[in-house]
């Protein structure tokens, strides 16, 4: 708990360094830019595919008759455009996930081993592929989940919960390993993941609950619906911050227990070597030299 609690504390101070600061700049201009764009190019088209699938639906269509019979008929215009950023939030949230991971999250652990952990050896257990590799396959796992969890989310406490315990799921595997890649091995990787696994768990967990976030957005977006090109800009803002915030929790907490385990456990040739002073001499090979005669005496 000390360690957790520590490393949280550190976490959000390191998120007002200006290197910190700068460094969110590019996900986030890239992640708006790239929104943006598909907005303008498919955003018309997105809704009305989204209405014509809800107006197939008779169950939906008398809703809608009947928001159109108690005077609530502008609501219909409204419904197609929110699903539509409904539907785009996980993909704003796994790429804005995984351009921390690949271009802040490397930058961030200099910054803290630089800082906190100068004399920590790098043992290079992750290569750049290989972290890209374990980003896509986690990235894939969570989308599955989502998709097989989909029917859960018609139960409200539900529809809040699953997201965030798969963001944060998908949060621990991505950011643990990335905090870990440069400076532990393969085989402490491993034994750091695995030991543990419980508050690394219950980080990516919190993760996953900030990033539910700019839900608000989205709420105050049904009833101002022509400010989403504003508000998807400021929702992608906050993921960027979250994510920084959560790779900067990752790498405080994971190279201090990186650097407890290396103080608990010595290397093998400290603890197998013998001294050398420790080292018997050979024994002594004794010479047996026979005595001199002696002079007869004189009497």
């Amino acid at each position: 708990m000390r360690l957790l609690l520590g490393s949280f504390w550190r976490s959000v101070a390191y998120c007002l360094h200006p290197r910190v600061i700068a460094l969110s700049l590019l996900p986030l201009a890239l992640m708006v830019a790239g929104a943006l764009a598909l907005g303008y190019l498919f955003w018309d088209q997105a809704v009305d595919a989204v209405l014509q699938w809800l107006q197939s639906w008779s169950l939906v269509e008398f809703v809608l008759g009947w928001l159109d019979s108690v005077g609530l008929g502008a609501l219909r215009h409204v419904v197609a455009p929110l699903l539509v950023l409904l539907v785009a939030t996980p993909i704003i949230v796994v790429a804005a996930l995984l351009l921390v991971a690949l271009m802040m999250t490397p930058a961030i652990v200099d910054l803290v081993a630089a800082r906190r952990f100068a004399d920590l050896e790098r043992r290079h257990g992750g290569g750049w592929w290989r972290g890209l590799g374990w980003s896509l396959w986690s990235t894939v796992l969570a989308l599955l989940m989502l998709l097989v969890s989909l029917p859960l989310w018609l139960v409200p406490p539900l529809a809040l919960v699953l997201p965030a315990l798969i963001w944060g799921w998908l949060s621990y595997r991505v950011l643990a390993y990335d905090a870990l890649a440069e400076h532990a091995s393969v085989d402490e990787r491993r034994a750091l993941m695995r030991a543990h696994r419980v508050p690394l768990l219950a980080m990516g967990i919190v993760t996953g609950l900030l990033s539910a976030a700019p839900s608000v957005l989205w709420a105050s977006g049904a009833m101002f619906i022509a400010l989403a090109p504003l508000l998807l800009p400021l929702a992608i803002w906050i993921y960027a911050l979250v994510f920084a915030f959560a790779s900067l929790w990752f790498v405080h907490y994971l190279l201090a227990a990186l650097a407890e385990l290396r103080h608990a456990t010595p290397s093998v040739a400290t603890q197998t070597a013998p001294a050398r002073d420790a080292v018997p001499p050979p024994p002594e090979r004794v010479i047996d030299v026979p005595a001199r005669e002696l002079p007869p005496s004189s009497s």
